[in-house]
């Protein structure tokens, strides 16, 4: 038991810090919109920061992966905390949103930057037959900080003013990156062999992600079909205020309801999925989380009242956290570390980029017919992907894959 407890001291000062990382982002994402509604009083101007990350992403991507690989990612996470704790707490100060909206993209950038370097390290730090359990205490971590962080936001504003709350928020990146001080770096860089970061080192990485992708097909396959998975279900939430509002009719009370009740139901399976992850093996997990999250979009596609959507957002909260943690425990058994960043960073550019196409290509539909047949038609499809998805996943000959020990054939762990 003692040793137990042992073995789980730096995975828990890891979840420590990213947790309260979460709850800073939550805070972060209420006070910004309040401060960019007050100063320009446009919902355009709101919309505008739901796409800064993605561009961004499309931007930044081609060459955080090469910048990431070759050196400490604790390191690079310290720094993204530190970076987004100084730019928030510059935000109040901006004269006006040319200098925010600079501001908000050197967040993404930080952002940009961490998402690779956090994969890579839990990988690093959290060993394999640990990394199940730790993903689903992550996933309880973050559908927490979905409820707290904007409670937590929304009470700060009201006892100080939007300006005190990012001054306090950006507190919570200081305890973060101060958490991972407290962790071993596990990594031996030789500074004097990192390559200059050059358009041929880029190039050169791009080869190695491509040569993994084509010698790595069915892992390749299996994540980027999550992450279409992902896309549609962001196409539908996009739509999400219009369709519950302007279809089904309810109020901006029931929608803000909806949502908390949905938190509960995220936090609820993230716990149950904390306590009883080892019942569950990484095939099943991924199955049933996948499986149902979609049974619960299109049970809210087919909505005709607050309960019935009531329905359909708790079990897609529910299992979205079996989903989450399966895929992320998957991929980082599956993507040998020392390349996991420029394999993270190429995914994550392809997602942006088809994340603007379609959710711009959603918009434009819903506007040619009627929004329900956009939503039913989005939830169908995503149902019968997820069977196909299903049926990949628990291939007989594929269970190698989903092991969650370290007997796993070194062939599947080929470093490019």
């Amino acid at each position: 038991m003692k040793n137990t407890l042992k073995s789980w001291k730096n995975p828990a000062v890891l979840l420590c810090s990213v947790g309260i990382s979460s709850i800073g982002d939550f805070i972060y994402l209420v006070a910004i919109n309040i401060i960019v509604y007050q100063i320009t009083g446009s919902a355009a101007a709101v919309a505008g920061l739901w796409i800064i990350g993605p561009l961004t992403n499309i931007v930044t991507k081609f060459w955080t992966g090469s910048f990431i690989d070759y050196r400490s990612k604790r390191s690079v996470m310290i720094v993204t905390y530190i970076m987004r704790a100084v730019f928030i707490c510059f935000i109040p100060l901006a004269p006006n949103m040319i200098v925010i909206y600079a501001i908000l993209v050197v967040l993404s950038v930080a952002g940009a930057f961490f998402n690779p370097s956090s994969m890579t390290y839990v990988a690093i730090l959290v060993p394999k037959e640990k990394r199940k359990r730790f993903n689903s205490i992550r996933s309880f971590a973050s559908s927490g900080a979905f409820i707290i962080g904007p409670a937590i936001g929304g009470s700060l504003i009201l006892l100080t003013s939007v300006e005190a709350t990012l001054w306090l928020n950006a507190s919570f990146f200081v305890i973060a990156a101060i958490l991972l001080l407290l962790l071993p770096d596990k990594e031996n860089i030789d500074k004097e062999t990192i390559p200059t970061l050059t358009f041929s080192q880029v190039v050169r990485d791009f080869t190695i992600v491509q040569k993994f992708m084509a010698s790595n097909k069915y892992v390749s396959f299996i994540y980027l079909g999550f992450i279409m998975v992902m896309i549609f279900s962001f196409a539908m939430d996009a739509q999400e205020v219009v369709f519950t509002q302007q279809v089904i009719g309810l109020s901006e009370m029931d929608y803000s309801l909806l949502i908390s009740i949905t938190g509960i139901g995220s936090v609820v399976g993230a716990v149950l999925l904390s306590l009883f992850s080892n019942k569950f093996s990484l095939r099943y997990m991924i199955v049933i989380g996948l499986t149902m999250m979609i049974i619960g979009y299109v049970i809210y596609a087919f909505s005709w009242s607050f309960a019935s959507i009531v329905v359909g957002f708790v079990i897609l909260g529910f299992f979205n956290v079996f989903l989450n943690a399966g895929m992320m425990t998957f991929y980082q058994n599956n993507v040998p570390v020392d390349i996991m960043g420029r394999v993270t960073s190429i995914y994550q550019l392809i997602q942006s980029a088809v994340q603007v196409v379609f959710i711009l290509a959603i918009g434009f539909v819903a506007d040619l017919v009627s929004l329900r047949l956009t939503i039913v038609t989005l939830a169908l499809v995503m149902l019968l992907a997820s069977f196909i998805f299903s049926f990949l996943v628990l291939m007989p000959n594929k269970k190698l894959f989903y092991r969650e020990d370290d007997s796993q054939d070194e062939e599947l762990n080929t470093t490019v």
